[in-house]
């Protein structure tokens, strides 16, 4: 009787369970930052001025 199966399973959950945990919570800190976005107005006049310091002409 071989434990391979088990072992392998081990691993893929160890490999599988982590990186799902870490992929929903960088959805849901995308998700939050949009919604902070939408309604912090600091947020917005931050995002204007940076646009203002990108998209103008250079030197």
């Amino acid at each position: 009787m071989t434990h391979l199966p088990y072992i392998a399973a081990s691993y893929a959950i160890g490999i599988v369970l982590p990186s799902g945990f870490g992929i929903a919570a960088w959805l849901r800190a995308s998700a939050a930052r949009r919604r902070l976005l939408a309604i912090d107005p600091r947020a917005q006049a931050r995002e204007a001025a940076r646009r203002g310091r990108d998209g103008g002409d250079g030197p």
